[in-house]
């Protein structure tokens, strides 16, 4: 297994500051911004809320990221590395190093049939697995561009190195927040850790997809060994929901209506 050590850099003598390196696990928080401004992505609840783009089901307060392993866009990684714990400054980053130039083979002119609601110019579609922004509506056809939206554009990004995590537990449950929005609860004992699943995991296809992916990543860049995930089941946790009862009840077939014919018809 790689081992990744932190180098310190000693400005003075008795003050030493540890230098962020490849390997090193980062706790960020960030604000990023399009050119006029516009924020697309924050970890601050509150700023998302006013510049409505708040995810209700998403988790704020600061993201775990492993560095060097393209978790983040290369530009703000570069700045990262220049820099130590507690460090909080802004860095512009042009489209190379962020989302990506615009591709124009990705506009694509296509017929309203294809899609069931009305379109609207703005309006965010789904076509043919890709997701696209509707640019224009024209007769019978809409263009579409299946651009990402900050392709193309210079990223502004506001951030603080809020820490550099040590402790084994701390990167495990930060990087099951990174993948699930969600800090599992994980139990280590020296190299073995030991996830509990939540029930409702079991009926995410995210989680599904991601799973795996996850334990690689905690075997590869951690001093883990070995990750057990622990799905536990009781019958208070498997009663179905009162108000989800109600609701099937309501959906019963009234008995008193019969598919026989009545007397006289056939």
């Amino acid at each position: 297994m790689e081992m990744f050590f932190t180098n310190p850099v000693i400005l003075d003598p008795g003050v030493i500051i540890m230098t962020i390196n490849e390997g090193d696990f980062i706790k960020i928080s960030y604000t990023g911004k399009l050119e006029d401004g516009s924020i697309f992505d924050t970890t601050n609840e509150e700023v998302a809320k006013v510049h409505n783009i708040h995810d209700p089901n998403g988790r704020y307060g600061g993201d775990v990221i492993i560095i060097g392993v393209n978790q983040m866009i290369s530009g703000l990684e570069e700045d990262i590395k220049e820099h130590e714990a507690g460090y909080e400054g802004t860095v512009t980053i042009p489209p190379e190093k962020a989302f990506g130039d615009r591709n124009p083979k990705l506009l694509r002119d296509l017929p309203l049939r294809r899609f069931e609601q009305k379109l609207h110019e703005g309006m965010v579609v789904q076509y043919d697995g890709k997701q696209g922004t509707v640019l224009k509506v024209m007769g019978r056809h809409a263009r579409v561009d299946f651009n990402i939206h900050m392709a193309g554009h210079v990223i502004t990004y506001d951030y603080k190195i809020d820490a550099v995590l040590e402790d084994l537990k701390e990167k495990a449950v930060g990087l099951s927040a990174l993948y699930m929005s969600k800090e599992m609860d994980i139990e280590i004992e020296g190299t073995v850790a030991r996830v509990s699943v939540p029930l409702e995991f079991n009926y995410s296809q995210h989680w599904l997809n991601t799973k795996a992916q996850m334990v690689l990543d905690m075997l590869k860049y951690t001093e883990l060994t070995e990750v057990l995930y622990v799905e536990t089941y009781t019958e208070e946790l498997l009663k179905p929901d009162p108000g989800e009862q109600d609701e099937s009840e309501d959906e019963e077939p009234d008995e008193s209506e019969s598919d026989e014919p009545e007397a006289g018809e056939e």
